[in-house]
């Protein structure tokens, strides 16, 4: 009954909903043919030409074998078709499906979307605007977010590139890549042929930013023009490309969304764990070690076992960051980046009244007899905020982005930028939760309107926060017109844009509150 609820309400909304601007709509036929064909540097594929924007699917930059590094991918003959999405890589955690919605959802589960599952993940997506000008435009390459464990290039819908690219003129391109077992677990305990098994899914980050320094330029795109970005996990391991030497000189900006860390595994502990992983399966440990012959769930099952595969590793040489490292990695001072969180992130409105009473029983229980002075820093942060924001605001990802910022500030190289984005819809209890910010960004509310609302006013903030990102991706530089001048962060001055109907800027505002606790 409450499923079906949701449908119909879902539904209401988006056929109320007012349309997206036309200049973002698809504007002709879905067309392809030799016109769409693309001759990369493994091979011929043909895509589609959705409209004005050349759409390619599946592409793969490259293989792996099980728990090896990645490598360049076969050149195959004849043309290959590249129309739909890729595989992702195994995964029982995934996205697609949550059955404990309650008002609306992210877009999870649109058989539209979902992707199969296999091993040879490593695929990626592109959009772009021409394939035969000759020009060069900037290229947001975008990673996924779902933690290390799960997620894919296009699991939610806004992820697809078509708006962002028409809007801006540029080429966007998304990837799948190994995850959680697979990609993340260390086996270079074992010696050997694994000497170089860890970190495997951020190896094939690397591999997918260098099919795009070979191949971007024949899809209208600049290899010397490259900006990553990604939220939650995807930013995490965005933050970890910033130290991984092989990604070096790959990308010239990079954005970070609720996925700042500035740690990394001991790889004296996850090299054990690789042991005992092995242990767990039965098998001897050693560069002799056959993993081939086990299903990819009897492999889960001896991680979680043993707690493996968690992260990036600070092994020293493919990521070059040392366990309790505070400062910026010195492989990307000139890397300038754009950093920030949600003003909720994971902490929804559950629907307390809002009376001071009720949030001050909710903050004791959390605070106990802090709590009043847990409030007064609040109120002294957000004096306009209603009272029961206390509750749900965040300050675990607020605090990580500040002290990347802090750290990148320190470094004394490119500058950082830092936002808080704090939009909400009315019109749905998720408040500016973690990932409310993506269909904005990607100039995508269309692609999903029952976690905006789809409302006119969602439409309008779509182009503020879009041309943020677009100046960003093309400049290094979030400063558009329409917004009070964004400096870049300092520890001194505390920057924060605050990213709302109206943007404006802060100055450590919310100090106490970061702080709070620690």
């Amino acid at each position: 009954m409450r499923k079906s609820i949701f449908l119909a309400a879902a539904a209401l909304l988006a056929a109320c909903a007012p349309k997206a601007p036309e200049k973002y709509l698809p504007d002709g036929a879905i067309t392809a043919g030799e016109n769409t064909r693309v001759e990369t540097t493994y091979g011929t594929i043909e895509g589609y030409l959705d409209g004005t924007i050349y759409t390619f699917k599946g592409i793969r930059y490259a293989k792996a074998e099980r728990f090896m590094p990645p490598q360049a991918p076969d050149r195959w003959e004849g043309v290959r078709q590249c129309k739909l999405y890729g595989p992702q890589t195994p995964q029982t955690e995934t996205l697609n499906y949550n059955d404990n919605n309650t008002q609306t959802d992210y877009g999870f589960g649109n058989q539209f979307f979902l992707e199969p599952m296999d091993e040879a993940c490593q695929v990626l997506n592109v959009w772009t605007p021409s394939i035969t000008d000759g020009k060069k435009r900037p290229v947001f390459l975008w990673i996924h977010g779902g933690g290390y464990s799960s997620g894919s290039g296009h699991d939610l819908p806004c992820y697809e590139g078509r708006a962002l690219a028409l809007k801006g003129d540029i080429v966007v391109v998304n990837i799948n890549h190994r995850l959680n077992v697979l990609g993340y677990l260390d086996l270079t305990g074992l010696g050997g042929k694994y000497a170089q098994s860890v970190n495997l899914g951020q190896q094939d980050i690397v591999k997918a930013l260098e099919w795009v320094r070979d191949n971007i330029a024949r899809f209208g795109g600049d290899p010397a023009s490259v900006t990553i970005g990604g939220q939650s996990g995807g930013g995490g391991k965005v933050s970890a490309l910033l130290a991984m030497p092989a990604a070096k000189g790959l990308f010239r900006r990079a954005v970070v969304q609720s996925g700042s860390f500035l740690n990394v595994a001991d790889p004296a502990a996850t090299r054990q764990q690789g042991i005992d992983f092995v242990k767990a399966l039965g098998v001897k440990p050693g560069p002799d070690a056959d993993l081939s012959k086990f299903s990819y769930d009897e492999l889960l099952a001896a991680s979680r076992q043993v707690r493996a595969g968690a992260g990036p590793v600070g092994d020293g040489v493919i990521i070059a960051m040392k366990p309790g490292q505070t400062e910026a990695p010195e492989l990307s001072r000139d890397i300038p980046l754009l950093v920030g969180t949600n003003f909720n992130e994971f902490t929804f409105d559950v629907g307390i009244d809002g009376s001071e009473a009720a949030v001050r029983e909710q903050l004791s229980r959390r605070y106990r007899d802090r709590a009043d002075a847990f409030l007064e820093a609040f109120r002294a942060a957000y004096p306009d905020a209603p009272l029961k924001d206390a509750v749900y605001a965040d300050f675990n990802f607020r605090g990580g982005a500040v002290r990347q910022a802090a750290a990148k500030a320190r470094q004394g190289g490119a500058p950082a930028y830092l936002y808080l984005f704090t939009w909400m819809p009315k019109e749905n209890v998720l408040g500016a939760s973690h990932g409310m910010e993506l269909p904005f960004m990607f100039n995508n509310v269309q692609n999903m309107r029952e976690m905006t609302g789809g409302t006119d006013r969602a439409y309008k903030f779509q182009e503020t926060v879009s041309d943020i990102w677009l100046s960003f991706i093309k400049t290094g530089d979030p400063n558009i017109p329409g917004i009070p001048t964004w400096e870049p962060y300092s520890e001194e001055n505390g920057f924060t844009m605050i990213l709302d109907d109206v943007c404006h800027g802060a100055r450590h505002h919310d100090d106490a509150l970061i702080n709070f606790g620690r």
